[in-house]
């Protein structure tokens, strides 16, 4: 029952894990797609209103104008365009609930929800009510500093004489204070991503900057591996410490088999060898660990078995990355034009490989249009990041407009091109997602908090990932309201607003924060561009004793010519084993079966030999209870041991004698002259 029950709580704890991360990621790309067709019906409102604040003009102030088509001064012409309503207008009331279910669900999510979750999942408790009152208590101390932040925001404005503290007043700060956390870490991002990404696609194109890349990769790994096998050893000897100590009969013994079924299968079976339980336990001559170490332990394991499956598969991927790299370096200089590949895959392979990804098409795309298709990539990105940075540095200022996407949305405006204008705000959008949310896929503190392809990501990390996700997103969409002066407390125009500036409230509640921070903070892109550029941070983060990847570096050489013979040590071994695979293939395609028959004829045939002459020697000994005893032994003997040559000249001496100073046998019937006499003698 308790293995099915931890089978249980571990599926439905993976569920819930999934489950609550998915959907912060899923209301946040909702909101990346709902939004442009928010603009789109702000601006058909917008359109609205400035027709009906036109008075018509009456013809009869005009007795002398012709109003035929040849008329070069009428009433029409000096009236705007007439609005036509969108194909993607939405009706009124609708926005702002739907913007109000997906903002506070998605701030339930990152606050509370997320954060619980966390602790609970990497709780090392033996029960839900003891993950329940671990997640509490790692928690009091987060949810302590949000109840300081906002009492002291909400003090600021108890104090004010002009101010007058009711409901939408208190929700406006709790989102400025929200939104104020999201833009300082989102500036933070969006800076290095507008740098690293078309700088990636750059590198990129470089197979040869890329490979010693790798290699230099593959040596921080490797140590990376080696100490997490390390580790995983020094814990699973304190964990056979604890099993053995702990007997069966103890009270604690269903915590240490929870334990044990978190080690992987080669040490539970160790462990199972060594262990005795029919030993029972004495409180008065031995010390038992505690429940309270038995969690730590039980939390150890878990992270020390996670890690040790993450290594152990990001080398294979990483190896496999570095043999690939290999192989497009050798195609290169190929007169062939066929891409060879050192290791073929064993896999059949589909129609997608024998019919369109043929090795020719496999050779001119790795050889030669992949790194064209990345150097455009990374021009078009370059030409974006440009724009976003000049963008987020003059988004303040309305006369003249300087932001290039206010530009582009104010010309679409005027001749009311509501595609044009949700295509613009959607490239947009998403182009800011993808520099923000890829820094949060590549950055690392430590083991604490990494995001590891194929499967190998920890529920901790997960739901981080799901909490910045939240945090991020809204004060993102905020400030690409303002990058087009949809924004009024940014662009201080009376204009109609949007349905999602509307549920933040107004931010002139805290005017230093409306006025100061939301509009001078996104400049230091600009300088956190520059870093990024020159990789102060790498350079940083290298003299602190984190090596780290440079060029000009002699520890970064050292590690590069470590990764290469580590891949090199590692192509040797899997050659051997591919070698040793193909040669017994070969054998037993060219000798297996044809062996395997003489075999077994030969086996068959012994053993009717061996029948024939046991019955031939004493045919009674299978029938008679009775007779001489040293004569039914030696029949056993004859019957269990091999035919022997009994004319050798070692027969002269009792082969049993103990005092002889070895036991002499005679000789193999493959070493016999002749087959005819072998037991003529007996």
């Amino acid at each position: 029952m308790s293995g099915a029950a931890l089978g249980i709580e571990i599926v439905v704890q993976q569920r819930m894990v999934l489950f609550g991360t998915l959907l912060a990621w899923y209301l946040c790309f909702l909101i990346v797609f709902i939004l442009p067709l928010d603009v789109s019906t702000t601006i058909y409102k917008q359109c609205i209103i400035d027709h009906e604040q036109i008075p018509s003009v009456p013809a009869a102030l005009f007795p002398f104008t012709n109003t035929t088509a040849n008329s070069s001064v009428t009433p029409a012409k000096s009236a705007p365009k007439s609005c036509y309503k969108p194909w993607s207008y939405i009706p009124d009331g609708i926005m702002p609930v739907f913007w109000r279910v997906v903002y506070w669900t998605s701030q339930c999510l990152t606050w509370l929800l997320l954060p619980f979750m966390q602790s609970y999942a990497r709780s090392g408790g033996f029960s839900i009510t003891g993950k329940i009152k671990t997640a509490l208590i790692e928690n009091a101390i987060y949810y302590g500093t949000y109840l300081l932040i906002f009492g002291s925001l909400l003090i600021y404005v108890a104090v004010h004489p002009q101010w007058h503290l009711s409901w939408y007043e208190l929700q406006t700060i709790g989102i400025t204070a929200a939104n104020t956390w999201g833009l300082f870490l989102l500036v933070l991002l969006l800076g290095y991503g507008l740098v690293e990404i078309p700088r990636s696609y750059w590198n990129g194109s470089r197979h040869g900057h890329m490979l010693i890349k790798t290699y230099f990769k593959a040596s921080k790994l490797m140590t990376e591996k080696a100490d997490a096998e390390e580790n995983l050893e020094d814990v699973m000897e304190e964990v056979r410490k604890v099993s053995e100590s702990i007997k069966y009969n103890h009270p604690l013994r269903k915590c240490v088999d929870t334990i044990l079924r978190k080690c992987p299968v080669d040490y539970q079976e160790k462990m199972g060898r060594n262990m005795d339980d029919y030993e029972d336990f004495d409180d008065k001559q031995n010390t038992y660990p505690s429940e309270k170490s038995l969690v730590k332990l039980h939390k150890q394991v878990i992270y020390a078995v996670q890690r040790h499956n993450r290594t152990r598969v990001q080398w294979q991927i990483l190896l496999q990355q570095a043999i690939h790299l290999e192989d497009v370096a050798k195609n290169e200089t190929s007169s062939a034009h066929q891409f060879v590949h050192s290791f073929p895959s064993t896999e059949p392979s589909g129609w997608f490989s024998r019919y369109i990804y043929t090795p020719t098409v496999e050779w001119y795309w790795e050889c030669f249009l992949k790194r064209w298709f990345y150097r455009l990539l990374s021009v078009i990105i370059t030409m974006f990041s440009v724009a976003v940075v000049w963008s987020e540095c003059t988004f303040f200022s309305t006369r003249p407009v300087l932001s290039l996407f206010a530009v582009f949305i104010q010309l679409a405006e005027r001749d009311y091109n509501y595609l044009y204008i949700e295509m613009a705000c959607f490239l947009t959008i998403f182009f800011l997602c993808i520099c923000v949310y890829s820094t949060v896929f590549r950055i690392r503190v430590f083991n604490y908090y990494y995001l590891a392809p194929h499967h190998q990501t920890d529920a901790y990390s997960l739901q981080f990932s799901g909490m910045l996700f939240c945090r991020l997103t809204p004060p993102l969409c905020l400030n690409f309201l303002g990058l087009i002066h949809m924004d009024s407390a940014i662009s201080h125009q009376q204009k109609e607003q949007t349905a999602y500036t509307s549920i933040m409230g107004s931010m002139r509640v805290l005017s230093f924060i409306a006025n100061g921070f939301y509009i001078y903070y996104p400049m230091l892109i600009l300088i956190l561009c520059i870093a990024t550029y020159f990789s102060l941070g790498t350079r940083c983060l290298n003299l602190l004793g984190f090596q780290q990847f440079m060029g000009d570096c002699e520890m970064t050489s050292d590690l590069i010519d470590e990764g290469k013979e580590l891949i090199r040590r590692e192509k040797r071994k899997r050659q051997r084993i591919e070698d040793g695979e193909n040669r017994r293939r070969e054998w037993k395609e060219r000798y297996g079966n044809p062996r395997e028959e003489y075999t077994a004829r030969n086996r068959s045939s012994h053993e009717m030999k061996e029948t024939n002459y046991s019955d031939t020697v004493n045919p009674k000994a299978k029938y008679s209870r009775s007779g001489n005893r040293p004569d039914k032994d030696c029949i056993e003997l004859l019957q269990d041991a091999e035919p022997l040559d009994f004319n050798a000249d070692s027969l002269t001496d009792d082969p049993l004698d103990p005092d002889s100073g070895r036991h002499t046998v005679g000789r193999y019937l493959s070493m016999s002259s002749s087959r005819n006499r072998i037991f003529d003698d007996v």
